[in-house]
Order: structure tokens, then C-alpha cells, then sequence
């Protein structure tokens, strides 16, 4: 922690030695969140007992700015209270979230280098992680050509564990030796638009029985993708997006895989004068998978870094923390209902239906009947409040509820009849525009 601490200093007194073109600003968020998990992120048995606990984030921001050149560095706190003694000498919960450079080099271009967050279009693909208190950040260098409504990103990241002597296996879990992306966006009229390429290359290793390392490579999988497409009419708007996955997995299978949703939203102007609105939004969302009779191919679509919080159902039984990877993937159909009683305090209210996208077969007999495709559906409530500038409430309410089908294909025997999550988060954000986390319409 001193080193941090002693960083943060050093980047003081370099502020307060600066010309008086240069700014230096100090600021930071806590969040608290208390939950009760009764089936969050998975199944829970009868024999099983609910979690509650408290956890929070504390992050500390810092940013300088002069001409031509910006420095950001945040450290945070992940820690669940009553996880380290009352009297302690250190622990491992305060890292850096993000620390990275930017530099102009020309009326359009910037160049962005260091630890940072890709946070593009609805979060699907590439995401902050905001909703995990921990987050996420890449190590990455990107390159930004940016003219009035029309963005150009690329960029890319070779990684490595530690500053070694000679080449050693990449062994970093959930984590890619190598990757490339270019993305770009623009907005015509009424229309919204953005496409992304992302190259996405995992490390394999072979061992022998003494644990030898024998060989080891890199297998690419890639994605191709109309991340966002938006038209605008009045109180109306169709939204969709589209991926597409080719390429190889980490055991070598080759990839066919895809992700699309189309969403139809509306806002009711109750009062518009007092801020009070009524939208809705009706759609679906299929991630392709593969049958669990087994395929020549992987069809299993991964949505690799996004926040996957904001999507099918908000219990986090899919794709969350590698949940439903590479299995028979789903089908989502929703309705979404929010009521802002004014600018500060809303209601809402998400109904979903789950299926699987392939086959689900009975592998327990030798017949190996076709099961039904329904998993369940799920009903999410969610209260937010904004209580001033720098602090807001939210909370939540979950219920799944399950069919044979998908407690089979999660393994889980004598599965309790109610699956639900609730939650309780203090938000103090004084200098962020977004007030509420992990919560979409």
C-alpha cells in the first residue's frame, strides 16, 4: 500500500511544480453492496444454505492533464467485510485498476498506453466489468483517430507473465497472449452504427509425466461484429447487434459460432416537464452453443470481455465468471418496463425467457432422448434512487425459475424449488455521470 500511496504524492507534488496550463485532479468512488445469494450465478441445492454478505470497492483516481498529454492511475480496495483481522500488518485486496498514458500527435490522433479499461457500445463484447467491484482492465496499446461523430480505434496486447530471461509458458488464467482489435463508428442522422474485429490468440502448453513442458503455441479465435446498430424515430428506437466467432479454440476445434439480438424500445412521456417516463422494450438475444451429444465444430459463441452482468437474466446464471461457456447456448426473450417517477427515482422490472439454442440430450440412459429446450424463466426487479450529487441507492430482487432441463445440463441434483438473489448497494460517486451499475433498458 505505501507504494501507492507514496505514487500518489510524488504525482502531487509534480502537480503543484507544474506550468499553470497543467491540471491535476483527485477523486475517487466507494461502493457498497450487500447480497443474498440463493442460487446467484448457479443452481443451489436443498442441502444447500443462502450466502449473505458485504463487500466493497473504494477507488482512488487520479488524472493529469497538460497540453498535448494525459496521465490516469486508480487504485482500489476489493475486500468482503470481515475477510481480514482487526489488527493486521498488510493483505493482498488494494491493486491498480488502471494506470495508462495518453499522448496527442496530431489534430485527430491520440495514442493510449498502460493498464486501461475498453469500454465500447452496450458493454456485450468489450466492457468495464463495472457491476464486479473488482472490474477489468487490459494491458494494451491503442491508437485513436477521432473526427467529429466518427471514431477509429485499433490497437493490440502481447503478454507476457513476468520479465524473464528466456521464453517461459503463459499461464496467466482467463487471460489471452496476444491480441489485436480495430473498431469503427459513426452516426448518420437517425442511425447509429459501429463494426468491431477482434483477434483473440490463448497460449497452449504440452507437458510430459515428469511436467516437462514439451511444446506450446498460440490458437486465435476471432470475432467479426456489428456491435451496434441503432435507428431513431420520435419516442422509438430499433436496436440490434450481431457477432460472429471463427477461428480455433484453445484444445484446437475449429470455431462456427455467433451471437445476435433485436430489441424494440418505446418511451411514454407521462410528464415530461417533471421527468416522468414510461419505457419498454421487447426482444431477443440467441448465443449459438453446441449440442451436448457432441460436434465436429465448436458452435459455442463466447462474449470473451463484456459485462456480461447486463444480459440474460440478472442472477448470472450465463457467461458470467465462465458459466455456460462452451455449452448448448441460449435463447432470450424479454420484456423490460422501467417507470421514472422523475429524473432521480425509478422502477423496473425484466421478464425472461430461456431456451437452449442445440439439441439437449438425456446422456444418462442409453437411449439418450431429446430433452425439452426450455431452461426457465426469470423475473428481475430493480429500485433506484438518486439521493443527491454524489450519492445514490440501488437494490434489487431476482427470481429464477427452473426446469429439469437446465438443473440437468448444470449438474444439479435435488435442486431447490425457489432460486432468487437480492441486493443493497450504497453508490458515492461525486464526479461520475453514471449513478447506477449493472442495470440496462
Amino acid at each position: 500500500m505505501n507504494k501507492y500511496i507514496s505514487l500518489l504524492t510524488g504525482l502531487l507534488i509534480l502537480a503543484g511544480l507544474s506550468d499553470s496550463y497543467a491540471q491535476f485532479k483527485v477523486d475517487g468512488q466507494i461502493l457498497q453492496r450487500s447480497e443474498y445469494r440463493n442460487g446467484f450465478g448457479g443452481l443451489i441445492r436443498e442441502n444447500q444454505d443462502p450466502a449473505l454478505f458485504t463487500a466493497h470497492r473504494a477507488r482512488l483516481q487520479a488524472l493529469y492533464e497538460m497540453d498535448n498529454f494525459t496521465f490516469y492511475m486508480s487504485v482500489q480496495d476489493i475486500r468482503t467485510w470481515g475477510s481480514t483481522p482487526q489488527v493486521k500488518a498488510s493483505d493482498n485486496f488494494l491493486s491498480v485498476h488502471e494506470a495508462w498514458a495518453q499522448v496527442k500527435v496530431g489534430e485527430y490522433w491520440h495514442i493510449k498506453l498502460g493498464r486501461q479499461e475498453l469500454n465500447y457500445d452496450n458493454f456485450r463484447f468489450l466492457g468495464n466489468l463495472d457491476w464486479a467491484l473488482q472490474a477489468r482492465a487490459h494491458d494494451f496499446a491503442l491508437a485513436k483517430y477521432e473526427k467529429g461523430s466518427m471514431k477509429f480505434h485499433f490497437g493490440g496486447a502481447y503478454n507476457q507473465a513476468a520479465q524473464s530471461l528466456t521464453d517461459q509458458p503463459f499461464l496467466i488464467p482467463n487471460q489471452y497472449k496476444a491480441a489485436q482489435m480495430a473498431r469503427y463508428e459513426n452516426k448518420w442522422g437517425k442511425v447509429s452504427f459501429s463494426a468491431l474485429f477482434w483477434n483473440d490468440g490463448r497460449e497452449w502448453q504440452t507437458f510430459d509425466n515428469t511436467g516437462t513442458l514439451t511444446d506450446k503455441g498460440i490458437r486465435y479465435r476471432s470475432t467479426l461484429g456489428v456491435p451496434t446498430f441503432k435507428y431513431n424515430s420520435g419516442n422509438s428506437q430499433i436496436s440490434a447487434f450481431y457477432y460472429h466467432q471463427f477461428g480455433q479454440d484453445i484444445v484446437g476445434t475449429s470455431l462456427n459460432a455467433y451471437n445476435f439480438s433485436i430489441a424494440y424500445n418505446h418511451v411514454i412521456p407521462v410528464d415530461r416537464e417533471a421527468g416522468k417516463l414510461w419505457t419498454l422494450s421487447v426482444g431477443t438475444e440467441h448465443i449459438s452453443g453446441t449440442s451436448n451429444a457432441g460436434d465436429t465444430k465448436n458452435r459455442s459463441y463466447n462474449p470473451l470481455y463484456g459485462t456480461n452482468h447486463l444480459f440474460n437474466g440478472y442472477m448470472d446464471l450465463f457467461f458470467v465468471g465462465g458459466t455456460h461457456e462452451n455449452s448448448v447456448g441460449v435463447e432470450d426473450y424479454f420484456v423490460r418496463s422501467r417507470y421514472a417517477f422523475g429524473p432521480k427515482f425509478f422502477l423496473q422490472g425484466d421478464y425472461h425467457l430461456f431456451y437452449a439454442q442445440s439439441d439437449v440430450f438425456d446422456l444418462r440412459t442409453s437411449s439418450q432422448n431429446l430433452m425439452n429446450s426450455y431452461f426457465g424463466s426469470e423475473v428481475d426487479l430493480t429500485l433506484g434512487w438518486i439521493v443527491n450529487d454524489a450519492f445514490s441507492i440501488q437494490a434489487g430482487y431476482s427470481q429464477f425459475f427452473h426446469t429439469d432441463t437446465f438443473a440437468y445440463l448444470k449438474s444439479v441434483d435435488n435442486a431447490k424449488n425457489t432460486q432468487n438473489w437480492a441486493y443493497l448497494m450504497l453508490i458515492f460517486r461525486p464526479t461520475m455521470k453514471n449513478k447506477f451499475i449493472g442495470v440496462l433498458l
